[in-house]
């Protein structure tokens, strides 16, 4: 084979999947409706179970469900033959994976299942077979042709089943109002965990390292306090406390430009009223999109009353792997 051999058979085999994906929404129907039912008024767990391509199709489905509000795992079943069937419970629903509805590991386990009373739904691309009549509920996932050439490698119909199971999940993801900061309990490690449940209180500057001064203080005492904190500003609070702006390096320049006498004039004088903040409860991820688009380096922390609690750098956040 030739260059353009390669590139002509990977663009039949996307084509082909892509068109069978297309196929499966248009059969889409109440089938689908009973399943998420049985899924979402389960009590218990939902059993994932196929042999070879589709057991490995199962995984990725019962992962999916777990990492999205719905408790999942994946039993084999070859070993669920031999003990592992004690693992369902009959407060369970058994997905069954099998894209011919006749695979004998699978087949085999379906009068323990039926002697439970647990409720099966299958997934295969055989409305007719053991399996489909079998259970509860059938979804059909049949194809027309697998993109293999020979017809028998499974690859069309694993990507198809895998489409019906992500549509499972997100549909129960939704009806269960699953939020980001459910998904970040199930995903505590790693950049996405950081970024989905950092606070920013957790990484925030505070107590004695923040930079603070009262309105009616000279501007050298906020020269002082800048000098000493080290984030080239500081917060300015009125007398009852509450954040009244902010004084920068920017500022003192504005104010040497002007001529003002820096020794001796009050910080009234030069401190705009009002600065951009966030609360101290907000995520950091918000706090990273704020100083990204107002182009900052630094950004103030309020609580509830509006009095500055803490600062945020930049560094403190990239450090903190929310990126």
């Amino acid at each position: 084979m030739i260059q353009n051999d390669y590139l002509t058979v990977a663009k039949r085999t996307i084509k082909m999947e892509s068109e069978a994906v297309a196929l499966l929404e248009q059969r889409i129907g109440n089938e689908f409706t009973e399943a998420c039912k049985l899924i979402i008024n389960c009590s218990g767990r939902v059993i994932v179970t196929g042999m070879g391509k589709s057991g490995h199709i199962g995984r990725k489905i019962a992962a999916t469900f777990a990492s999205t509000g719905t408790p999942a795992f994946f039993v084999h079943p070859g070993e669920a033959s031999h003990g592992d069937i004690g693992m369902i419970t009959k407060k369970d629903v058994v997905l069954a994976l099998s894209n011919s509805g006749t695979t004998a590991e699978v087949v085999t386990l379906l009068p323990q299942i039926k002697r439970l009373g647990v409720p099966l739904i299958c997934m295969t691309g055989d409305q007719i077979s053991t399996l489909a009549r079998a259970a509860e509920v059938h979804l059909d996932v049949r194809v027309n042709s697998e993109a293999c050439p020979l017809g028998l490698a499974p690859t069309t119909s694993t990507t198809v089943t895998l489409v019906m199971g992500d549509a499972l999940a997100i549909a129960l993801l939704e009806a269960r109002g699953f939020t980001a900061e459910d998904f970040a309990f199930s995903h505590p490690g790693g950049a996405l965990g950081q970024k989905l449940l950092l606070k920013v209180r957790d990484i925030m500057h505070s107590g004695e390292n923040l930079p603070r001064v009262n309105i009616n203080q000279p501007l050298k005492e906020a020269l002082l306090e800048m000098s000493k904190k080290g984030f080239g500003m500081t917060t300015v609070v009125k007398d009852t406390g509450k954040l009244f702006g902010v004084f920068t390096d920017g500022d003192l320049r504005r104010a040497i430009n002007e001529d003002k006498n820096v020794k001796s004039i009050l910080l009234s004088e030069v401190t705009k009223s009002g600065c951009k903040s966030i609360h101290q409860d907000a995520l950091a991820a918000e706090a990273l999109k704020i100083i990204e688009d107002l182009k900052i380096t630094t950004l103030v922390i309020e609580n509830s009353d509006h009095e500055p609690v803490g600062i945020l750098h930049l560094h403190d956040i990239l450090k903190a792997g929310v990126v």
